[in-house]
């Protein structure tokens, strides 16, 4: 098993595009929670997923319930990514079965969802910055999930 990426709600076709990409080039499930910002099927997503939405194996969840039952079903953790933590990302031990979750770009998720995961992580920037764009987020934090469970590597 392998951990996935999970966007609650995500606001911007691109970036659910190249989060799909990040997953189908490094083998891991994008999990959507619905509502979106745009229609799955648009033109923009495709655009950034380019030819690689063949491989990406994303994962429809009609809603945040449909996804906490399946979650729950499968004694899955949330690590959820938010500006709205003490611990870096880099500090988490992360496990094979982890799902990374990222809220939505305008407004990340709500209390009630903050307060269901398990671990809440950063990832640190300088005074002022206020975030960064969620696929390079994406990109951060499953690098280094990658980095800690030694994916690609033989013993």
């Amino acid at each position: 098993m392998r951990p996935s990426i999970a966007l609650y709600q995500p606001d911007i076709a691109g970036n659910a595009g190249t989060i799909l990409r990040l997953g189908a080039c490094l083998g891991l499930d994008v999990e959507i929670i619905e509502p979106t910002g745009f229609d799955l099927s648009d033109r923009a997503l495709k655009r950034a997923g380019m030819d690689y939405l063949a491989m990406a194996r994303l994962i429809r969840h009609v809603d945040f319930e449909a996804f906490e039952a399946s979650r729950r079903a499968a004694g899955r953790r949330i690590v959820l990514l938010t500006t709205k933590a003490d611990a870096a990302y880099c500090d988490v031990d992360f496990r094979p079965d982890d799902i990374l979750l990222f809220g939505r770009e305008s407004a990340g998720v709500p209390q009630a969802v903050h307060d269901l995961a398990e671990i809440r992580a950063t990832i640190p920037m300088e005074g002022g910055a206020r975030s960064l764009n969620l696929a390079v987020s994406a990109a951060m934090v499953a690098g280094e999930a990658m980095r800690q469970l030694h994916w690609g590597r033989t013993a």
